[in-house]
């Protein structure tokens, strides 16, 4: 949620939302504390994706603008709308590795970024609550994803945590999770911040 609240997304597709609790955290975080003090008016674009019926509830009518009850895979290439980030929370686990590349590559040139956290080691696990798309297939490693774009990774014990997208809001999100950690340093935070922004404009001067 640091990494969204700090993207800052537009629109959003939540990719196997589960019980929901992703649309609702993102609706409290980026629409009740964005400074309109509008509890009710929503202005964001949340969808979501959940290709299990029965754990669609009222829940996901609230929280998100439309929740689609379909494949993934077969969806992507149905949905006609560029999503700031697109959202692959405990999702990308449970496809085989060709799917799941191919489900990446397709995301990646859709949408503006995808934000990604698997278990760095999955255990054995196949249908849950009678679900079958439980079933964990695959191990993603850090330079597998790293391949497919530029890339952030936080830092986690269980989880590998990754925003991938292009490259100035990847470098941006690098910027600010960096101020931010050395923030509680004393006198650090003015200098680093004057060396980060310089980095930063060589870098993007660098790509033009």
């Amino acid at each position: 949620m640091d990494i969204i609240y700090k993207l800052s997304p537009n629109s959003i597709l939540d990719v196997g939302a589960g019980f929901g609790k992703y649309g609702l955290l993102c609706r409290e975080y980026l629409e009740l504390w964005d400074g309109r003090n509008k509890y009710h008016e929503f202005i964001r674009r949340i969808d979501g994706v959940e290709v299990y019926q029965k754990y669609i509830t009222p829940v996901h009518e609230f929280a998100y603008n439309n929740i689609y009850s379909e494949d993934i895979t077969v969806l992507i290439d149905k949905i006609d709308y560029r999503y700031d980030l697109v959202l692959l929370i405990d999702v990308l686990e449970h496809f085989d590795k060709p799917t799941g590349q191919s489900l990446l590559q397709k995301l990646l040139r859709q949408n503006n970024g995808v934000l990604i956290s698997t278990p760095k080691n999955p255990g054995a696990q196949t249908e849950v609550f009678e679900n079958i798309y439980e079933t964990h297939r695959a191990k993603w490693t850090r330079d597998e994803l790293s391949s497919f774009q530029d890339s952030f990774f936080a830092r986690d014990s269980t989880h590998r945590i990754a925003y991938i997208g292009i490259k100035e809001s990847v470098q941006k999100l690098k910027r600010r999770m960096f101020l931010e950690r050395i923030s509680f340093i004393p006198g650090t935070n003015y200098i680093a911040t004057k060396y980060v922004n310089l980095k930063l404009r060589h870098q993007l001067h660098s790509q033009t």
